[in-house]
């Protein structure tokens, strides 16, 4: 990862002299300006390009900001495939979701389809187990309140893939 003082080099966005004339200097000025609300932005909790986009859409010119999100995503400070891994373990540890609805939380945080597919193949024992378990969970707490058909349709309606439903019945 680069250093913060590389990240806010303004002279990488210019025409690659690194002159700096003086009626584009006030440009400059607001240029770093605008890099370093970006960089405080993702530095405080990491985010998606998605959410940094819209974040900045209507505060900083179109072009300034993709040059600025393009940089921080070769600096590493953007990375959308580590952002989906950090929020899937939150909620894997916070909540009990089907992975349909962990994908459509994810798709809703703008993240691209196919990282969000490639992450749960990649791990899907890891993600069968954790349906497993989070439909057993409501079942158990659900098994009070509900007939066993009520609990079916409940979980089927949340999500749960079939075999898991039945797992969860148990």
């Amino acid at each position: 990862m680069k250093e913060i003082k590389d990240i806010l080099d303004i002279d990488k966005f210019l025409d690659g002299t690194g002159n700096k004339p003086k009626d584009r200097m006030k440009e400059l000025e607001e240029f770093d300006k605008q890099k370093t609300k970006v960089l405080k932005y993702i530095m405080y909790k990491k985010r998606s390009e998605y959410e940094v986009r819209n974040k900045f859409k209507s505060i900083i010119p179109e072009q300034n900001l993709e040059r600025i999100i393009e940089y921080f995503i070769e600096a590493g400070y953007i990375n959308d495939e580590e952002y989906i891994e950090r929020i899937i373990k939150e909620y894997m540890n916070l909540k009990r979701l089907s992975l349909k609805e962990l994908m459509y939380k994810l798709y809703a945080k703008g993240l691209k389809k196919e990282l969000i597919e490639d992450y749960i193949e990649k791990h899907e024992e890891e993600m069968t187990e954790y349906e497993r378990k989070s439909a057993r969970e409501l079942v158990e707490k659900k098994k009070s309140q509900l007939e066993k058909e009520e609990i079916i349709n409940y979980l089927r309606k949340k999500g749960y893939r079939s075999e898991n439903i039945t797992i969860g019945e148990e």
